[in-house]
């Protein structure tokens, strides 16, 4: 019979991906179904119970404690891995202080510790983040808030507040970002250049970025703004911000915008600012219509074409033709299933297969797509965004642990209806250090009928490198695409023959 067992630490905190981290160390423990180390806000503490790891001990956590729950199968082997849990936290971190061997707990702390800081990176639980935003905006420092679960007026506020002061502030939910050469999050290693990139997408900033690089242009600054910043009611502040600093950047040139679709008060604020500068842009924006655009922008359907533009019209991948591909799979097979650790990069494979007339289903619609819940043809292709809460619920995101994935691939080889199974393998700062080992392991004896093809978004400058990450997917028997736009093509190519 299984056993929960919750310990709680008071007043500890450490950032959400570092505990994202411990969790899944704990998790790979022998005996252990599931596990996860959470700050104990409500939001967190129902998380924790929706996905039965949380005890009467746990229930009494407070705001500003940390909650080590853990199921295995027995009591036994789950108050060992809750030791191990501990013994995670209480190893030291390597910090590079000068030597003092002092690591800042406290805002005011830190910058003692570097004064002439002028950025402030808040991952706290939502419900501290706004505090924590608006007191280093009063300390003149421009903010990345990665939380979420922040209230959207209050992100107006602080937005709000941010303008007022002539500072940045990026987020709430702001997981990207690359500010003069430094990658902040989930971030690549890229090179400099003229391109700036304002984006309200971490992984369709991550994508560009990465295409941009791989063909031999660079980055200036890419700022992210926050899922919600283009919203009519945030009101595209940072957005507009971050193209008047662009706009004044006597490096950038170029600059590329990319959101989901923005409110029409906002669209019309934003082409009116572009309508304005003097410098090039590109505009990507998925599920909408072509707008009209000023003279000086471009409009991008897609990730690989805002990057094509970007670079002054290249083609991406000239050398990568779907026809050429020859696979032995049965024609009863006929859908796709796409299993995506990054949302926009879902949201892009969708664009293209919706565009082509294909039926597809989604838990992250886009396009008229439908939902997984309203959609009823089983024939439908599947397009999955597998860091969506209903799949992270208590569990990392999948961009730090892969084999979140692992079950889902093991559904889609058994599904004798699927012909594609469609990949995003997303490196970097911050992601796991191997995905593509991940993937291996998962495809190692399963059976083969369905193809599996993939794109990574990464560079060779990465911790995990591009190249070494490609060699590995293809001695798994992958088709590695040069982008994800190409492999959401040849999925349709394979599907369509």
């Amino acid at each position: 019979m299984t056993a929960v067992v919750n310990q709680i630490r008071l007043g500890f905190y450490l950032d959400s991906v570092a505990l994202m981290r411990a969790s899944r160390a704990v998790e790979g423990l022998a005996g252990v179904e599931a596990a996860s180390l959470m700050i104990g806000t409500d939001a967190n503490r129902e998380i924790l119970d929706d996905a039965f790891l949380l005890d009467d001990v746990g229930r009494n956590a407070g705001a500003n404690d940390l909650i080590i729950a853990v199921r295995a199968t027995d009591t036994t082997t789950a108050e060992a891995a809750v030791l191990s849990a501990i013994e995670l936290l209480e190893q030291p971190t390597a910090v590079d202080d000068g030597g003092s061997g002092w690591n800042p707990k406290s805002l005011d702390g830190a910058l003692r510790t570097l004064p002439g800081a002028n950025l402030a990176i808040i991952s706290v639980p939502g419900s501290f983040a706004v505090r924590e935003a608006r007191r280093a905006l009063r300390r003149g420092l421009h903010v990345m808030v990665f939380s979420d679960n922040v209230p959207i007026a209050k992100e107006r506020e602080l937005k709000e507040d941010a303008r007022a002061r002539g500072l940045m502030m990026m987020g709430p939910d702001c997981g990207t970002a690359i500010i003069g050469g430094a990658p902040l999050g989930f971030a690549n290693a890229v090179p400099a250049g003229d391109i700036g990139i304002v984006s309200a997408s971490g992984t369709g900033l991550q994508e560009v970025a990465c295409l941009i690089a791989r063909e031999g242009g660079g980055i200036s600054h890419a700022i992210g703004v926050g899922g919600r910043d283009l919203s009519d009611t945030v009101g595209g502040i940072t957005a507009l911000a971050a193209i008047d600093a662009l706009d004044a950047d006597p490096d950038t040139s170029r600059i590329v915008i990319i959101s989901k679709p923005p409110g029409s008060e906002v669209a019309r604020r934003i082409y009116d600012r572009i309508g304005k500068s003097s410098k090039s842009f590109t505009v990507c924006l998925f599920g909408i219509d072509r707008p009209v655009l000023p003279a000086n922008a471009e409009f991008a359907p897609t990730l690989r074409e805002a990057a094509e533009l970007a670079l002054g019209g290249v083609t991406f991948g000239a050398d990568f033709d779907p026809a050429s591909f020859a696979f032995d799979i049965s024609l009863d097979r006929h859908r796709i299933v796409g299993l995506y650790t990054g949302g926009t990069l879902c949201a892009e494979a969708q664009t293209l297969l919706v565009a082509a007339g294909e039926p597809v289903r989604s838990n992250a619609p886009i396009l008229g797509a439908l939902s997984i819940v309203d959609g009823d043809n089983i024939d439908d292709h599947e397009i999955i965004d597998l860091g969506a809460d209903e799949y992270t619920l208590g569990r990392p995101h999948p961009m730090i642990e892969p084999a979140v994935r692992s079950d889902a691939l093991t559904d889609a080889f058994a599904d004798p209806a699927v012909a594609v199974i469609l990949l995003d393998v997303v490196i970097g700062y911050g992601a796991h250090e191997d995905p593509a080992g991940e993937i291996a392991r998962a495809i190692d004896g399963a059976e083969k009928g369905a193809a599996v093809v993939a794109s990574v978004c990464g560079t060779d400058a990465d911790p995990q490198a591009y190249t070494d990450q490609v060699k590995i997917l293809r001695r798994a028997g992958v088709v590695v695409a040069p982008s994800n736009a190409h492999a959401a093509e040849l999925a349709l190519a394979i599907v369509k023959r």
